[in-house]
Formats: structure tokens, sequence, C-alpha cells
């Protein structure tokens, strides 16, 4: 059965989710674009890459999180696994544990098996889960304890370890709260502390957070060399200071997604959590209509496109 009952209050759901999708995808397109060898004069300060910008994973699995909450209300495990194995695109620049995988659940393995069974059965703690979950917390912003069991259901597809999924569990929060407070303050402290507080599992993600909030009046540089830039690829790596640069430039998104390609690292998913949350927090109009421009059109599958 449904989570959501009403009409109305599904599709307003389906809105903030939608805002959210559209500071996901272009803060991904535009991270991106730093990874391409013509593009290294570009600056990520004040540069703008030509257009077009393509889209990486982390849109292609968060238009699957979205179309999986609008046909079911919730987070549907089976139907999850299934989007993502069935639109699974190598070219879109998938790791290797997602890879191997997608690949394995399309041919007909069942996901909660292959899950557990990556990286010698320990299970994923990469930041896969945590980038493309922003606009499921922004569809559950009427209540963070859901958003935050829907987040750990999101995760568990993918990734089976602790780490990994209080990544996921961690940005969907911030992103809830930051909708739930859509067109008021809201404190860089209070946005990382309602996300750590409910993010009850992954020592290190929690580690990590607990010490973004001594960094707060620090330079985006400064909080990466302290909290990293996700160049590992983990959840516990990247997480800490994505949440960090939403929550110091919530009401500003072109300054919080160059940040995250001025600080290096896995520029396309930091960019896409970071323009996530504030996507939740401002809505759409948050994103510069000449980014929007430039980012690729999202995948013709998903309703509305």
């Amino acid at each position: 059965m449904s989570l959501v009952q009403d009409e109305r209050s599904q599709d307003e759901r389906s809105t903030r989710a939608r805002s959210s999708l559209t500071g996901l995808s272009v803060g991904d397109a535009f991270g991106d674009q730093f990874f391409i060898l013509a593009n290294r004069g570009v600056s990520a300060e004040t540069g703008v890459p030509p257009a077009p910008w393509a889209w990486s994973d982390d849109t292609e699995m968060a238009c699957s999180v979205v179309d999986v909450l609008n046909r079911f209300g919730q987070i549907n495990q089976d139907a999850l696994a299934a989007a993502f194995a069935g639109r699974f695109d190598a070219g879109r620049g998938y790791g290797v544990g997602a890879a191997e995988l997608l690949a394995r659940v399309r041919d007909g393995a069942p996901w909660r098996r292959a899950a557990g069974e990556l990286f010698g059965g320990r299970g994923s703690y990469g930041n896969g889960a945590a980038m493309r979950v922003a606009p499921l917390g922004a569809y559950f912003s009427d209540d963070l304890d859901l958003a935050a069991e829907q987040a750990v259901l999101s995760a568990e597809v993918t990734h089976a370890h602790a780490e990994g999924i209080a990544g996921a569990v961690a940005v969907a929060v911030a992103a809830a709260a930051a909708a739930a407070h859509r067109g008021e303050p809201l404190a860089p402290a209070d946005l990382i502390e309602t996300a750590l507080e409910r993010t009850t599992m992954g020592e290190y993600v929690q580690r990590g957070l607990q010490n973004s909030l001594w960094l707060l009046e620090r330079s985006p540089r400064e909080a990466a060399r302290e909290l990293g830039n996700g160049s590992r690829v983990s959840a516990q790596d990247t997480v800490p200071f994505a949440l960090w640069a939403a929550a110091t430039m919530l009401d500003d998104y072109e300054a919080a997604v160059r940040a995250c390609a001025l600080v290096g690292g896995d520029t396309d998913t930091t960019a896409a959590i970071v323009g996530g949350v504030i996507g939740a927090h401002r809505g759409a109009d948050a994103v510069p209509a000449g980014w929007l421009a430039a980012r690729e059109p999202l995948p013709g599958w998903l309703p509305g496109e």
C-alpha cells in the first residue's frame, strides 16, 4: 500500500522532489565538466564550461528514485533495483562496483544477494546511495523520520555497508529539512545537526558530520582538507563536505556548486548532493537559467520530460 493516499499531497511531494532533482542534475552536470580535459582551463570560481553539459550516473539513478516514488508513493526496493539495472548505461561513469552489481541484477541475480557480495562480502560504502537521494528527502519533507527510513530502503538496493547507508540517510534528512524550511532561514549548524541526529549508523560518516560543525566559518578548501572531497569515492569522504557546502551556502546555489568544483575530487557527486539539497530548499528557480539550459535534457522516460 502506498504511504501517500491524498492526490494533492502526492502532487506536492512530487513537485518538491522534482525541484531537488533539477538542482541535483545541474550540479552533477556542472561538476562533471571538470573531468573533461578540454575544460582544464575553465575557472571553477568564475568560468562556465561550454554547453551542452552531460549528466552522469548520479542523475540517471536519481531519476529512477523519483520515478519509483511517483509510481508507488514510497521506495519499492524490487522496482528500484529493476529500474537501476534496466536503465544502466555504462557510458554515464558508473563505478566498478556499481557496474558489476547492476550487470548481475540485469542478468537475474537477486539484488540483495548481489549487493551483499560486493567487495568480498562487506558491501559497498561508496557514495552512490548518497548522490541520488536528495529528491527522496524533499519528497518526504513533512516527516524527517520517514525520510530517514525510506533513505535506508533506497540505499540497501546497492549498498549493504553501514557507511554507504549512513551517507544516504544524512543527505536525505538534510534535503528533507531544507525543503521543510523552504522560504525560511535555516542555520548551517541546525541543518547538519538534524541530519546527524537521524544518522544512527556509519561511524565514519557520523564523525565527519560532527567535525563539519567545527568548520562552518572556514573556506571550502579548508573544509575539504579536513573532511575530504570525495576523491576516495566513499560516503565518509564525500557526504560531510557536501553537507557542509550545502549548509553554509544554502541560499546561494551557484556559490555552493562552484565550491565543489573548486576543491576537486568527485566533483560531480559532491555538486549533485549540494545541488539537490539547495534545490529542495529554494526550488528550481535557485538554479541559474543559463546553467539549466546548458544541462543535457533529463531522460525521456521520466514523466514530464
